[in-house]
């Protein structure tokens, strides 16, 4: 079953496609439809709706409140870049999941070459200790990422 973040993630997820891109809402309005409480939406905003997940908020505070979300849109190769510059020199095996996830969402890799991405960086085969796991996992990533844009 799907946790409560998994759930407006892809609601909000489903708005913003259906907006072309950009979607407007109210933290309020919508911790009343998941009922829950408007932290729940902070945390989902902030977690898995960032730069490095391929999103730009903008928010306005106060009475007439809302919180923007743009999926931001570049070019195939910038967007590798980004990812490149996002990963660093450590990755932890969440932050590598999420990032061969969108990589997925936007459509640049198949799911079975996501399935392949998963199982060659997690855990079970990168058998070393931190911070090396981490290490060892970020350069695995940042090498299949030169090799998709080449």
């Amino acid at each position: 079953m799907a946790s409560m973040s998994d759930v407006i993630e892809q609601f909000i997820k489903d708005l913003v496609s259906r907006s072309d891109g950009v979607a407007e809402i109210r933290r309020n309005e919508l911790a009343n439809i998941f009922h829950c409480v408007p932290s729940q939406i902070n945390y989902v905003i902030a977690t898995r709706f960032n730069a490095q997940h391929g999103f730009l908020i903008e928010s306005k505070r106060g009475g007439g409140g809302y919180i923007k979300i743009h999926q931001i849109q570049i070019s195939k190769g910038n967007h590798f870049m980004h990812f490149m510059q996002c990963i660093g020199h450590t990755l932890s095996g969440r932050d590598a999941g999420l990032m061969i996830q969108n990589l997925y969402d936007y459509e640049y890799i198949t799911e079975r070459e996501a399935k392949m991405l998963v199982a060659a960086v997690s855990d079970q085969v990168l058998i070393l200790e931190q911070p090396q796991r981490d290490a060892v996992r970020a350069e695995i990533l940042k090498n299949i990422l030169l090799s998709l844009v080449e």
